[in-house]
């Protein structure tokens, strides 16, 4: 793990992506700070980071889009499986390396709070309980952007699923507060979301049988709710909605409240994206 730990950082560090990812969230938290609490006086740094999630819509697709695909692209994944490695070590060494490439920035954040402490009173355990959630909201993005890269060998489609990925995360709020609570609206959200996990299933196996039957038994079961249960459907989906929103999770913090379940959810939902990267792996191995 620890010689796949090291290519991939040197990987990163030898393109452009690394240094992109700091430059984008330095500059922008940058521009915050010194607008929020260095212009106006306010004394909550949380509120920068607040402005600076946006900056994950470009850099998580970027910085994920290679971490698996390239190997499929390129065929080197079959020198993986060679490896005396077990895809659990493979996965978790190129994640890991992708965490240290995004921790450096949060390093030099991590100065900030020290450095307004000098212009006046800063709550400073706010400020580093948000930072250290924008932390883990980055390394949950990164999480989902590993699976993504492993379930395809493009490139650009991994960036672009990526994006698409974040971008209903990031406005996951919004999109709830506009989705209708009848259970047809409901309905209509879960087949998409039961097709949407039939294509995950067709790229993981490269079985259209298992696809289509995922597919099928999910619409099944939604079916017969509405007919026999339409009640249990009345408001759900955009609840579930709002319930799986990540960035969310990170708005508690920015508001001043030390969330320990919103950190229990970033590691839940962390370990599972990179348990279905590693069964992606794992079905192309033995898939061929």
């Amino acid at each position: 793990m620890t010689a796949i730990f090291r290519r991939e950082l040197h990987t990163y560090f030898k393109g452009l992506w690394a240094y992109i990812f700091a430059a984008f969230l330095l500059l922008f938290t940058g521009i915050y700070t010194v607008v929020l609490n260095l212009g106006t006086g306010y004394p909550y740094f949380e509120y920068a980071l607040d402005g600076s999630t946006f900056v994950f819509l470009i850099v998580i697709p970027m910085l994920t889009m290679r971490i698996i695909s390239e190997e499929r692209r390129q065929k080197t994944d079959q020198l993986l499986y060679s490896l005396p490695l077990s895809m659990t070590q493979v996965v978790m060494g190129k994640y890991l390396a992708l965490l240290v490439v995004m921790a450096m920035p949060f390093a030099v954040l991590s100065t900030y709070p020290l450095i307004l402490a000098q212009y006046g009173r800063i709550p400073m355990i706010s400020a580093y309980g948000s930072l250290l959630a924008l932390f883990l909201l980055a390394a949950t993005l990164a999480a989902v952007g590993t699976f993504i890269s492993s379930i395809t060998e493009s490139q650009a489609a991994a960036a672009g699923l990526c994006f698409a990925a974040v971008l209903v995360l990031y406005f996951a709020n919004t999109l709830a507060g506009n989705i209708s609570s009848t259970a047809f609206a409901s309905l209509i959200g879960f087949f998409i979301i039961v097709v949407i996990v039939g294509a995950v299933v067709f790229f993981m196996t490269k079985s259209s049988v298992a696809a289509l039957g995922t597919a099928f038994a999910g619409e099944l079961v939604l079916l017969a709710i509405y007919r026999l249960r339409p009640s249990l459907l009345e408001g759900l989906f955009p609840e579930l909605i709002k319930k799986l929103s990540v960035f969310s999770r990170f708005y508690t913090f920015a508001d001043g409240v030390f969330d320990i379940t919103a950190l229990v959810y970033f590691v839940t939902v962390t370990g599972v994206f990179l348990f279905l990267a590693v069964q992606s792996l794992e079905k192309r191995r033995w898939v061929g």
